[in-house]
């Protein structure tokens, strides 16, 4: 009897101790947002989602806030394998990989649906697979909303209200054209020193998105925001080469399963925060405008002609087109709720 009662609490032993042994694949993630932000929000998820598929097998560690390094610092520890994830803008992604300046083109697309079924398609999967050679590579896309204008002492309604006006950009020279080509005077400013040169007039206006606009607080030097659109710059989830390749196949699959939930659930935390911010700003006296695209839109229809010899982004300019000419009227260069808006 007391070697069955033995022999019983060995079996319950070694497997308990196999359970507390076996190895659990941690994934170390980082991005330079606070950890109030819709895409730190969407990686809670990303975690969440992995883990409860692998059941406790795989787990990623997020590092907010640029605790290990900038965006350009953390693509290259994936270059080498010690960072395995991280999330970059297209913007910033584009000073890497050409095919990624499509999204710096001006209106490139028209509502935030379009952007979406052109990101979910071949077209979306063929971008996240264009990183390879660079020794990073997609895995999928966060919403990161519109960029519009807003001033200091007056609203832009039209193009011409451009005119004469120092307008802080990336530092990127397609967005520096597209300014230029609305008849405004790009300057490039750090996103650290924006709201101090909105504030003494070393800037006359910026654009970016809206809760950006709010948790930047520049809404309190700027509170003119008019919804204009002009780009849609989506942030990219990206894994080290060196890391997906030390992955089984079944912790590929997990992986990836987990990115499209939490594709899903972030666009919907991001549209929910943008409703957020543009009360909070309202409430605070800031003036919001829903301005006619139509003429921003012919001011810059041939920029993508310019890089028509740089036949690694304009390829895609053309799929995005035929993609559009193919699926959407696109005549119809305001969305029905911009429409409405106006009316």
């Amino acid at each position: 009897m007391k070697y069955k009662i033995f022999s019983l609490l060995f079996v319950v032993m070694s497997f308990y101790s196999c359970q507390q042994n076996e190895k659990v694949r941690v994934l170390k993630m980082s991005h330079n947002l606070n950890q109030r932000h819709p895409v730190h929000v969407g990686l809670l998820h990303l975690d969440e989602k992995l883990q409860k598929l692998s059941s406790g097998k795989m787990q990623i560690d997020i590092y907010p806030g640029g605790q290990l390094g900038s965006e350009n610092q953390c693509l290259e520890m994936l270059q080498i394998g010690s960072l395995a994830l991280t999330k970059v803008s297209a913007a910033s992604l584009s000073n890497f990989v050409e095919e990624y300046k499509v999204f710096g083109l001006p209106y490139m697309f028209e509502s935030k649906q379009q952007l979406f079924d052109i990101l979910d398609s071949e077209i979306g999967d063929d971008l996240l697979n264009v990183t390879k050679p660079y020794l990073f590579r997609g895995l999928g896309y966060f919403d990161a909303g519109a960029r519009s204008f807003y001033t200091v002492k007056n609203p832009i309604l039209t193009p011409d209200d451009l005119k004469g006006l120092k307008i802080r950009v990336m530092q990127s020279a397609m967005a520096m054209d597209m300014v230029k080509e609305f008849g405004g005077s790009a300057t490039p400013i750090s996103a650290g020193e924006l709201y101090t040169a909105l504030q003494s007039g070393v800037v006359d206006g910026a654009e970016n998105n809206p809760p950006t606009y709010e948790t930047t607080h520049e809404y309190e030097v700027a509170s003119h925001f008019s919804m204009n659109e002009h780009t849609m710059l989506p942030e990219i989830l990206i894994i080290s080469n060196v890391v997906w390749e030390q992955l089984t196949e079944q912790e590929q699959k997990w992986l990836m399963e987990s990115v499209v939930s939490a594709e899903a659930y972030q666009r919907k935390v991001w549209a929910n925060k943008e409703v957020e911010s543009m009360e909070k700003v309202k409430k605070s006296g800031v003036k919001i405008y829903y301005p006619d695209k139509k003429p921003f839109m012919e001011l810059v229809k041939d920029m993508p002609e310019k890089y028509k010899d740089n036949k690694r982004l304009y390829t895609f300019v053309e799929r995005i087109r035929a993609f559009k000419l193919q699926n959407y009227n696109t005549d119809n260069t305001n969305t029905e709720d911009d429409d409405a808006k106006n009316s």
